[in-house]
């Protein structure tokens, strides 16, 4: 074999292991739910009944010196569906303290849940380090889209949420080493939608993202892979209830 086919083969064999690398990273994961008993929550993520559920990596989506790991488990009751979500930190770079407000501009953990994935319509919940939420239903037609605020918020349709800091305060600025949130999504709430409740072999799709500005610049993690806008549904991943 002559030096150019020896080269020609050795890039050839690295392209082609980067492809099926590529084509590896972008397969759809089914997320498998397991049920659980219900439980309260205090934001830690030590509830026993998270033992019955396993860790889902989110992957970072930019180029960044600091890869903080970010990740979540999910499980469903007979009344509703639980989140644990995971975020290594340095700074609470977020000063959003009031509910409703525009709190993706900073520090946040977000879920989004597809319910009829035929339906162009789903839910949309973030919350931040210092346990500030936003709550939207999202009519999304051909990529223009809208968040519609939740109609009487509030009793068994109000969404449960606890979030604990990890080696600081939850304030504004404080230096730590991350943060964990819970939220508990009541079925109440879902009310009008389809496939609400999950029964045993039911199929959602959903994502997870994350964004943190602890730089200035923002960095983002998802859960299945997007490309411009968190909003594209169509990419969304399986959710089975098991």
């Amino acid at each position: 074999m002559n030096t150019f086919n020896l080269l020609f083969g050795l890039v050839s064999l690295f392209y082609s292991k980067n492809i099926q690398i590529d084509n590896m990273n972008s397969e759809k994961e089914n997320l498998i739910v397991k049920h659980c008993n219900d439980f309260d929550l205090n934001g830690k993520g030590d509830n026993p009944q998270w033992n019955l559920a396993e860790w889902a990596q989110m992957a970072l989506r930019d180029e960044a010196e600091d890869k903080y790991e970010t990740k979540f488990k999910i499980l469903y009751s007979g009344s509703g569906i639980y989140v644990l979500a995971f975020c290594e930190d340095k700074l609470i770079s977020t000063e959003y303290v009031k509910d409703q407000d525009d709190i993706w501009e900073s520090d946040v953990f977000e879920v989004f849940l597809h319910t009829d994935p035929s339906d162009p319509l789903y839910f949309e919940y973030e919350i931040n380090p210092l346990n500030t939420e936003l709550v939207l239903l999202i009519p999304n037609n051909d990529g223009d889209f809208m968040g519609w605020a939740p109609w009487h918020y509030e009793g068994d349709r109000k969404i449960k949420r606890a979030v604990h800091v990890l080696n600081g305060k939850a304030e504004p600025g404080a230096k730590i080493s991350g943060w964990t949130a819970e939220m508990f999504f009541p079925y109440a709430l879902f009310k009008g939608l389809k496939n609400v409740p999950p029964k045993p072999g039911t199929e959602w799709k959903g994502n997870f993202y994350r964004m943190d500005y602890d730089t200035g610049k923002r960095l983002s993690w998802s859960w299945a892979p997007v490309e411009g806008s968190f909003h594209e549904y169509e990419k969304f991943w399986p959710i089975v209830f098991k």
